[in-house]
């Protein structure tokens, strides 16, 4: 069979950030409902899950880098006082308070606006999602399983769920005796853009870069972002011929793409390494190491380019 089917963070850092939360006691259920914001993304990896209520009684919740502030963000992203949460009438809504590096809803830069339950709010680099209404615990307990194995800030899979999809997947294939093929790529001198443009930058290239590989990603294939700057996609039932096309494909849409955040539009290529499944694999960690080794020959070979 050929062809494909139809059908900037340390390790360690990154391995903490998807590790499971269920021994993070700020990430259990809390006895009373009642709307609230949930941190889904941070640099600080202690505060993944943490759940702050809204008090409808009260004339605002601020959030900020003050510890004046109802919700403290220590980042050098976040103002002093940032942006606030008020009532309106049965709603709520975010105002930004002129910050310096503003307020997003759904990755749109706001002033003032009304929210919706499920709205994620980005304030500096910390990603809250909105949750309101009568099942909010049911929605909390939700989002929680979801960090579990999502990234929050590019909504790929992460680290964590990709490698115990490559061992389910490798069990498969020495099974059935199917191929299984392992895309990964890495942005091209991505520590310049966070050093050009800072870390917000980097942060719109990253969920940007993720969402256009997303529309190539189909049901049975599983798209994660590895680590910092690093992506993977698993590619079951895939002879090499289909990953490498597929590589390829990626990293052409890659380099045309328009990549422009603050007026500045920044040319972003990425170096792509594919591999296949052998026989002798047991784990993962075994199959990522000869993709990752592919990744590095390809940036060796001057970058923007595929190796196999």
């Amino acid at each position: 069979m050929s062809g494909r089917p139809e059908d900037e963070d340390s390790d360690e850092k990154w391995q903490a950030r998807t590790h499971i939360l269920r021994e993070n006691p700020l990430a259990r259920p809390k006895p009373s409902g009642g709307d609230c914001l949930v941190i889904i993304y941070s640099r600080n990896t202690n505060q993944l899950g943490r759940r702050f209520m809204l008090d409808p009684s009260a004339p605002e919740c601020s959030v900020g880098r003050g510890s004046d502030n109802a919700v403290v963000l220590d980042s050098d992203a976040v103002s002093r006082r940032h942006a606030r949460f008020t009532r309106q009438g049965m709603e709520w809504a975010v105002s930004d308070n002129n910050s310096t590096n503003g307020t997003f809803v759904n990755d749109e830069l706001v002033q003032s606006t009304v929210l919706r339950r499920g709205d994620h709010i980005k304030i500096g680099d910390t990603i809250f999602k909105f949750l309101a209404g009568s099942d909010v615990e049911a929605e909390f307990i939700q989002t929680i399983g979801t960090i579990m194995v999502t990234d929050g800030l590019t909504q790929a899979h992460n680290r964590r769920h990709l490698v115990e999809q490559i061992e389910k997947e490798l069990l498969r294939a020495r099974r059935h005796e199917r191929p299984l093929a392992l895309v990964m790529f890495d942005i091209d001198h991505f520590k310049n853009v966070n050093d050009s443009w800072g870390h917000l930058a980097g942060d719109y290239v990253l969920r940007e870069l993720a969402s256009v590989i997303r529309t190539r990603i189909r049901r049975d294939e599983v798209f994660a972002r590895y680590g910092g700057e690093e992506f993977a996609i698993l590619l079951p039932e895939t002879e090499l011929s289909g990953a490498v096309t597929l590589g390829e494909d990626l990293r052409g849409e890659v380099a045309s793409h328009r990549f422009e955040f603050d007026g500045h539009i920044m040319p972003i290529t990425m170096s792509v390494g594919v591999a296949l499944a052998e026989p002798q694999m047991r784990t993962a960690e075994e199959f990522i190491k000869v993709t990752d080794e592919k990744l590095y020959e390809a940036k060796r070979g001057g970058r923007n380019r595929v190796a196999h």
